[in-house]
C-alpha cells in the first residue's frame, strides 16, 4: 500500500519528530550530566574530533576548533588535569605537538551512550509486542536502505576518482 504524496509526507515528519524528541527539561538533564563531570561543550568537541582520529597536531585541532593555536592549548590544558587527554611530540618532527584522547576521555562517550539506552530501554519496555516487532521491522528497513545508500555514495565516490 502506497500513501498520496502529503500523506507520505506528514507520516515522514511525524516519525522525525518522534525520533529527534528532546524537549527542553531532557536536554538539561543530559547537560547536567556532562557539567557534573567539569566538562564543557567545547572539551565534549574536542573529544569528539578526537575520537575520529587517532591523535591530531595542536594546529589542525585549533583548525577543527575555528579557534587559534593559543586558545586550542588553553583548551588542552584545562582537559589534561582531569585526563581526558594528553599530548606528547610528534616522532618524526618534535616540534609538532599531537593530541589525543586518553581512555578516560573516550569513557565520557561510553558513559553518555550507556544513559541514552537506558532511557530508550524505559520507553521500548512500555511498548506491546505487536508495536515492538512493528518498530523493529520498521527499524530494519531502515538499516537496509540506510546501507544501499552508503554503498551508492561510496559507488560515486570510487567512480569520481577513477
Amino acid at each position: 500500500m502506497t500513501l498520496n504524496t502529503s500523506a507520505r509526507a506528514a507520516d515522514t515528519e511525524a516519525i522525525l519528530n518522534e525520533l529527534t524528541a528532546w524537549n527542553p527539561r531532557e536536554r538539561m538533564a543530559m547537560f547536567r550530566r556532562w557539567l557534573a563531570g567539569s566538562l564543557s561543550i567545547i572539551h565534549l568537541h574536542v573529544l569528539t574530533i578526537l575520537e575520529s582520529v587517532e591523535a591530531l597536531p595542536m594546529g589542525k585541532l585549533a583548525e577543527a576548533l575555528d579557534v587559534s593555536v593559543a586558545s586550542a592549548t588553553g583548551i588542552i590544558d584545562r582537559m589534561e588535569q582531569p585526563s581526558l587527554d594528553e599530548r606528547g611530540p610528534q616522532a618524526e618532527v618534535r616540534r609538532v605537538v599531537l593530541v589525543r584522547a586518553t581512555p578516560a576521555g573516550l569513557a565520557v562517550f561510553s558513559d553518555l551512550d550507556q544513559q541514552r539506552r537506558a532511557g530508550i530501554t524505559r520507553i521500548l519496555e512500555r511498548l506491546t509486542d505487536d508495536e515492538l516487532a512493528a518498530f523493529l521491522k520498521g527499524l530494519q528497513a531502515m538499516g537496509a536502505v540506510r546501507a544501499a545508500i552508503a554503498s551508492e555514495d561510496a559507488d560515486g565516490e570510487l567512480a569520481g576518482t577513477v
